[in-house]
């Protein structure tokens, strides 16, 4: 399984749409979940209305935050799309059985086997989890909360009985650099610690192209190959899939 993890507090205002970033992450098989980390009247309504927009359309969840509830809530929210991510599959396979049945049409001895299946399955599926940090000006002051809440992570993670790798990302970066590679994939929750002195803040919030950078690092399409995808797509008449915002 795979996840993006994407910690703001504000507007992208750099480059193509996260929201149709966090499609496309979809239509590859990584869900993303976005958390918004505000102090009370830091963030605007259009703020929250993209933050929720990229988890639609990304498949995840999306949660808005003060720094002291950070720690637990990405723990929540990694641990609840896994076993969402594990219930669709298993989903998938009761309609196969049943047809248009659902796991709630199953009588309840065979209604707690499947749920207990899941449970397992939560703790001992593969997980790799990329967390993208936006290190813009306006996180200087909760840059802390998110250290210690990806170590908190880190060691949830490490306490699972199945492989989980997490690497990090901050962005912006460079002029030609979307966003930063700070820590490759990694099971080992001490390489975290050297890590957050090399983020610099900055002021601009290139999300989308962010979350395009990560992608690659998935090995999926780089912008330029999805970009010809969608006008290859546009071509056909198939456009975008319905009910995303871009």
């Amino acid at each position: 399984m795979k996840q993006i993890l994407l910690i703001t507090d504000g507007c992208s205002n750099v480059g193509e749409s996260p929201v149709m970033a966090a499609a496309h992450a979809r239509q590859d098989g990584i869900t993303v979940n976005v958390i918004g980390v505000v102090d009370y009247g830091t963030i605007g309504e259009l703020g929250s209305r993209e933050i929720d927009d990229i988890a639609k359309a990304g498949g995840g969840l999306s949660r808005i935050v003060g720094t002291p509830q950070l720690a637990q809530t990405m723990q929540m929210m990694t641990r609840k799309t896994v076993v969402q991510t594990i219930q669709q599959a298993v989903n998938k396979e009761v309609k196969k059985i049943l047809g248009e049945g659902s796991l709630d049409d199953l009588p309840p001895a065979k209604r707690s086997q499947v749920v207990t299946v899941v449970d397992e399955l939560s703790e001992t599926a593969p997980l790799r989890l990329a967390l993208l940090i936006d290190a813009s000006a306006s996180m200087k002051p909760k840059l802390a909360a998110v250290e210690d809440a990806i170590r908190d992570l880190a060691l949830s993670l490490e306490a699972r009985e199945g492989d989980s790798e997490i690497s990090v990302f901050h962005f912006p970066g460079s002029t030609s650099e979307a966003a930063v590679l700070d820590m490759d994939w990694s099971r080992n929750v001490s390489d975290i610690r050297t890590l957050f002195g090399k983020i610099r803040m900055k002021g601009a919030t290139p999300t989308g192209p962010a979350i395009f950078k990560v992608l690659e690092h998935f090995g999926y399409d780089t912008l330029d190959e999805h970009q010809g995808r969608l006008a290859a797509h546009s071509d056909e008449g198939e456009g975008m899939p319905g009910g995303y915002v871009v």
